[in-house]
């Protein structure tokens, strides 16, 4: 496993991270998801990513269960804050009230001392920005929090903050948690310059399309039944990707892959990891050979005539 700094801060992550959206907490059964995050730090994977919102706060009950029983120096651990916790009018968003709030909650769920990341799990125009990241500075300060970063923020969004912190002399933020993928490519044109002008790293989720570019799925239609797309949550988050043109380039890039020697998700994995302002690289899996198989992606470097294929075959 190789690893490579957060952003601009010193702090070292792997370039394969574990989450557990859609997974741990409700789809995987327990026992399994511990077995999956202990196959994951075994293979020298240290950056673990959860979110108060995933099950409702029971993703990180199992995330900090099953890291309980390893030295707390020895692994990095990011969770979230914005969404909605309950049913009163605090109970969501970026206000310092929620913010405050909920990272004591997350602590207690997660059974630790602090946190090592913590995102702005999305935008809230309703809160003052300033508001916001003087709330995530005293976390700071008061050691419940080591790092600050946002996910799913524009680049406008992110500069903005940078701003307002060197203005204020807040800690800056040091992570963006985009969506960022061969079939998903956006962030190319204003977040990685951000982050690279910025020292934001990169924490992508989604890096295999939800699964799409894993090779499992012959048809736009029918799915295996053991997927998450079997699952009405798995489904809609798998809508955008799971389509007869992205499946015709997939079949392209399996080609690719096994002419290098790679699996697929490993090919699609490395190509992102090609970016040196991705920091890391978050999958999410339900069974430990997966990660196993995944982590093989870290320290692969793409030839450049296969780079080129690769560019050919997204057109």
């Amino acid at each position: 496993m190789q690893y490579r700094r957060l952003g601009g801060s010193g702090l070292k992550v792997s370039e394969i991270s574990l989450g557990s959206w859609l997974t741990y907490g409700g789809y995987v059964e327990k026992r399994q998801a511990m077995q999956t995050i202990h196959s994951a730090f075994d293979r020298g994977i240290n950056f673990f990513d959860t979110a108060n919102i995933y099950m409702r706060g029971e993703a990180e009950k199992v995330v900090g269960e099953a890291l309980a029983g390893y030295r707390r120096e020895s692994f990095v651990l990011a969770t979230k804050v914005w969404g909605q916790m309950g049913d009163g009018p605090n109970d969501r968003g970026l206000s310092r009230k929620h913010i405050i709030e909920q990272c004591d909650a997350s602590l207690k769920r997660l059974g630790m001392d602090y946190i090592d990341l913590y995102y702005c799990h999305s935008p809230d125009p309703s809160t003052p920005l300033a508001e916001t990241l003087r709330a995530l500075d005293d976390l700071v300060r008061q050691g419940k929090v080591l790092y600050a970063g946002v996910s799913n923020w524009t680049a406008a969004m992110m500069t903005e903050a940078v701003h307002i912190a060197d203005s204020k002399l807040l800690d800056r933020i040091v992570a963006s948690q985009p969506p960022y993928s061969m079939l998903r490519r956006d962030i190319e044109k204003e977040i990685i310059p951000t982050g690279l002008k910025y020292g934001i790293g990169q924490v992508v989720y989604s890096p295999l399309a939800q699964g799409v570019l894993s090779g499992k799925y012959k048809s736009s239609s029918e799915v295996p039944g053991d997927s998450r797309a079997a699952s009405e949550r798995g489904k809609q988050s798998i809508a955008k990707y799971l389509t007869d043109a992205n499946l015709v380039k997939v079949e392209k890039l399996a080609q690719i892959a096994d002419g290098l020697g790679l699996s697929l998700p490993q090919l699609a994995l490395a190509w992102i990891l090609r970016q040196p302002n991705v920091s890391s690289a978050i999958i999410g899996a339900s069974r430990p050979e997966q990660v196993e198989e995944n982590a093989k992606a870290s320290g692969v470097i793409i030839p450049d005539d296969a780079l080129a294929a690769i560019e050919s075959a997204l057109q």
